[in-house]
């Protein structure tokens, strides 16, 4: 059974960090490159950051280059986003996102971010 289970989300003030965790089973996670999409509500889900199956090919989202780190660890099937300099406007619903190149594609549940002073 696929599963991607997200953790760490919650409140934070502005400028605060958070670090999302996504844990992987059910499939080839090394094979997999991973991805955090967000969404708030009426808009579509936007892509955050992707990391590749290799750990160093990483791309981000202009609005968080720089603030945002994404990293895999394979040996425990888990992909990170550590998010800092936290603003109002990342508030949303962070889902984590696995994707093979022959198209076959996992979703997690989806976590709430709430940036709020």
């Amino acid at each position: 059974q696929v599963q991607l289970v997200e953790s760490g989300g919650g409140s934070v003030e502005p400028g605060g960090s958070l670090r999302l965790e996504c844990q992987a089973s059910g499939f080839a996670f090394e094979t997999f490159a991973m991805r955090w999409y967000r969404q708030v509500p009426a808009k579509d889900r936007e892509l955050v950051a992707t990391v590749g199956s290799t750990p160093s090919d990483r791309r981000y989202a202009e609005f968080v280059e720089g603030r945002f780190t994404i990293s895999r660890d394979n040996s425990k099937n888990t992909v990170y986003l550590q998010m800092n300099h936290l603003r109002p406007e990342d508030t949303a619903v962070y889902f984590c996102n696995a994707i093979h190149w022959s198209r076959t594609e996992y979703w997690g549940q989806g976590i709430q971010v709430y940036v709020s002073s």
